[in-house]
């Protein structure tokens, strides 16, 4: 289940619907370092929406590679990737 603002510090999100990968891998795992000590503290969870079904395997296992979680949430068109730690 995707969080909802009230059970985190912050709940970021990254919208990059209209991207194809691998640039919906390259931007996720740019925004992941960029953010990671405050994931790995719980303070923050990353919320990546993406219209690429391909995203929906390839950031789930290279941020899993990492040691965080994931959950895929699909809301009509799009698909919804939480990244916690």
């Amino acid at each position: 289940m995707v969080a909802q603002a009230s059970d985190v510090a912050q709940v970021l999100e990254i919208d990059i619907r209209g991207q194809i990968c691998p640039s919906c891998l390259l931007i996720a795992l740019k925004e992941v370092n960029q953010r990671q000590a405050r994931l790995k503290s719980g303070e923050e969870v990353l919320h990546i929406l993406t219209d690429n079904r391909q995203a929906t395997n390839t950031i789930p296992e290279s941020v899993g590679n990492m040691g965080y979680q994931t959950a895929i949430e699909k809301i009509g068109g799009y698909y919804c990737i939480e990244i916690r730690k």
